[in-house]
């Protein structure tokens, strides 16, 4: 990655680029701890109300267009003197209008340099995000990089980082790297530009890796079952350990996920995906996570209604009793019953919220299992 033009502040503070780094570095094939937060610049940010949001919603982004305008006519404006004058300016961090218009008016190589500098050298997320956000709008394939390494503090660069690469050359590839190392609102903003992509390389990693567990994964998980045509894809399954497990992150995440996105209920291959996942779950060696997601599909198929799980009253009996039938193998038993007692959160959710009717042997007793 080149150096872009212009100094850093004399004694300042460490930039938010270099923060990322840092922490990439200790882990560079997992997120950033806590999303990196808190950020370096968190003294100024921290319990402060902050610019208020324009009333009218049309209006955001327009002041911050406006200080880019100026500072664009004039040809000595260095780069620098954006580095604290939109603190006090409210900066949205989505994809913006007004301020892709701004610098679609200046030379597009003078925004880029000027955009580069903001997100290498600053230190305040005002002109961070300000810099990603010109970025997003002229940068090339040879900012991927840079965008890329501020895009690991997610929640705050997420979301222009992923329009940055949604629809460029090599965008795909971009967005896999950051969906590898974010979670969390980061991810629900990659996954979803990964979704916009009509790209096979996308599809087959969607199908295997988009959720990863997160609440926030409902926003997109029906999502992802409807773009790769999950249905389709069920056929391949065999022994697709990885595909398997997804599927039922999936379908979990599916089952309870209303006002987030499409669930169960309204999905229209649910019956098949469920049957699929029912049927090939049972080939898979026991362990704690595939015990809780099972679990969980379980306990959504004793409570709620068929038409809430998208399939008949026979469909729904049948994939509970294939889900139960698994879970009460006696190597499935002692998993659970091992992470019961070593205080696995997951397996203590289940001993304290079991469904009425559920009847698990890992929870029954705490005794050994005839078969142990």
């Amino acid at each position: 990655m080149s150096e872009t033009t212009g100094t850093a502040l004399p004694g300042s503070p460490t930039t938010l680029f270099e923060h990322a780094l840092r922490l990439h570095r200790l882990a560079p094939d997992k997120p950033l701890p806590r999303d990196g937060e808190p950020y370096p610049d968190d003294g100024t940010h921290r319990g402060r109300q902050g610019p208020e949001t324009p009333e009218d919603r049309h209006a955001v982004g327009k002041d911050a267009a406006l200080v880019l305008d100026a500072h664009f006519a004039r040809s000595s404006a260095r780069p620098a003197e954006l580095a604290d004058v939109f603190h006090h300016i409210h900066i949205p961090t989505h994809q913006n209008k007004h301020i892709a218009a701004a610098a679609e008016r200046a030379d597009r190589e003078r925004v880029r340099r000027t955009g580069r500098w903001l997100v290498r050298h600053g230190t305040d997320r005002c002109s961070v995000t300000v810099g990603l956000a010109l970025l997003a709008a002229v940068g090339t394939a040879d900012d991927f990089p840079l965008i890329q390494t501020i895009g690991l503090l997610s929640h705050r660069f997420g979301p222009l980082a992923a329009h940055a690469f949604e629809t460029r050359p090599g965008g795909v590839e971009a967005l896999l790297w950051l969906a590898e190392r974010v979670t969390g609102w980061g991810r629900v903003y990659v996954v979803e530009a990964l979704c916009r992509r009509d790209d096979p390389t996308a599809h087959r990693w969607l199908l295997r890796r988009a959720c990863d567990g997160d609440f926030l994964n409902g926003y997109f998980a029906g999502r992802v079952a409807t773009v790769t045509g999950l249905h389709e894809a069920l056929a391949g399954l065999g022994t697709d350990t990885e595909m398997v497990d997804h599927i039922g992150r999936l379908l979990h995440r599916m089952s309870g996920c209303e006002g987030m996105g499409l669930t169960l209920a309204h999905y229209p291959h649910s019956g098949a995906v469920l049957e699929a996942h029912a049927r090939h779950a049972g080939w898979l060696g026991p362990n704690v996570e595939r015990y809780f997601t099972i679990a969980l599909l379980a306990q959504h198929l004793t409570t709620k209604p068929p038409e809430a799980s998208g399939c008949t009253a026979a469909q729904r009996e049948a994939l509970r009793g294939t889900y139960l039938e698994v879970l009460d193998r006696g190597e499935w038993t002692r998993i659970a019953r091992a992470g019961l007692a070593a205080d696995d959160r997951r397996m203590r959710w289940l001993a304290d919220h079991r469904a009425p009717g559920l009847r698990l042997r890992a929870f029954l007793d705490r005794e050994p299992d005839a078969e142990g």
